[in-house]
């Protein structure tokens, strides 16, 4: 008996030992993943793999955040996550209110903030689960805690997707109003930020009676935030 215990008190320890080391080994691969990211820009996504896998060709043109219009930041803000400045990468109130409004919704609404979008779209996988959802909500407090938030902003506005394969405002700019991100005006940068919820059913530079209409509640949303201004408060 007493050798039959020593050995269940040999193997506990030794099973405990594995979890701890796969626990850390994670911990230290993310947040070196995580920090490198913040000063090395994105060579793709998970996202874009997932296209290119499908076929899709990718269209992916890095810039950095003084080359984009300030319209393109604020509207994506404006449109996407108004407390972003405010939140830890998670809206805690914009997630209870979801819950409360899909009570009576046929289609459920989302809360997710632009730092779980970029989580999502770099790093993960699509579809739904508590496994996908508690690695999302990790890594997005891990990056939160890693990288400014105008880091943040400036990847998503790289890697989101605005049009089927084509990533982030430079591309989109470039294949839809044929001009750099630099040079996006209000209502472009708003229509860019309209078409993000479904940028493979709907389109920049033929939007829907929806998308026009989207465009202009982002532009009124916009101007309410305090125009480019409020970036300026910011440190944009």
């Amino acid at each position: 008996m007493p050798d039959a215990f020593q050995t269940n008190r040999r193997s506990r320890r030794s099973v405990f030992g594995l979890l701890w080391k796969t626990t850390a080994s994670i911990v230290i691969v993310t947040v070196v993943m995580v920090l490198m990211l913040r000063w090395v820009p994105p060579p793709t996504s998970a996202f874009m793999l997932q296209q290119r896998l499908s076929g899709t060709v990718v269209d992916y043109r890095w810039t950095s955040m003084e080359r984009i219009s300030t319209h393109a930041a604020l509207a994506v803000v404006a449109a996407e996550d108004q407390n972003f400045f405010d939140h830890w990468g998670l809206d805690l109130k914009a997630i209870a209110d979801a819950i409360e409004d899909n009570r009576t919704r046929s289609r459920p609404r989302g809360a997710s903030t632009i730092s779980q979008q970029v989580v999502k779209n770099l790093f993960l996988w699509p579809g739904r689960s508590y496994l996908r959802k508690g690695i999302e909500v990790y890594l997005t407090l891990l990056m939160e805690v890693l990288w400014p938030k105008n880091r943040i902003l400036e990847v998503y506005l790289n890697i989101a997707e605005m049009g089927k394969g084509v990533f982030g405002v430079e591309a989109a700019g470039q294949r839809f109003f044929h001009k750099p991100a630099a040079r996006l005006n209000r209502r472009e940068a708003a229509t860019l930020a309209a078409v993000l919820p479904g940028p493979r059913r709907m389109s920049a530079d033929r939007p829907s009676d929806y998308v026009v209409r989207r465009t202009w509640q982002i532009v009124e949303q916009m101007e309410a935030l305090g125009g480019t201004g409020y970036l300026k408060l910011h440190g944009r």
